[in-house]
């Protein structure tokens, strides 16, 4: 063989490589496309949605789980901060009370202000709500 021919015969076999290739890479993009459109028809993309409506749903559920924990921690805060008051704070309170309605009732007798009896009335019915949301926590019942 001469040198012309070596390099025609070279030549031949790199023009094949290459135009093999390229069908080869063409071949493979529609094969995937095909792949892709055929999940579509065959129902792979209807479990696509359905995991990703899952994942959303699951998502959706652990943010409520969370807001949900972050009430319940609040909660127990204020129950702990009134569980360290016990039945001295709540005698305390009503004692409060009970001075508070003697102070309205000799205020109301001398009927100098109706302004501090209203006042002096209203503190007594606060100290007697605070006493009551002491109350169900000294006899044990925690719920």
């Amino acid at each position: 063989m001469t040198a012309i021919q070596i390099c025609a015969l070279i030549g031949l076999i790199v023009g094949a490589a290459l135009i093999y290739w390229t069908g080869y890479r063409g071949g493979l993009i529609d094969g995937h496309v095909e792949g892709h459109e055929a999940g579509f028809e065959d129902g792979t993309n209807d479990e696509r949605a359905a995991n990703a409506k899952t994942i959303r749903e699951l998502k959706a559920s652990l943010q409520f789980i969370r807001a949900d924990h972050t009430r319940l921690v609040d909660h127990c805060k204020r129950l702990e901060t009134v569980m360290a008051f016990g039945m001295p704070e709540r005698l305390a309170l009503l004692e409060i009370a009970e001075k508070l309605r003697i102070a309205a009732d000799t205020f109301s007798a001398f009927r100098t202000g109706k302004k501090l009896e209203r006042d002096t009335r209203a503190l007594r019915e606060q100290a007697l709500v605070m006493a009551e949301q002491l109350a169900p926590f000294v006899t044990g019942d925690a719920a």
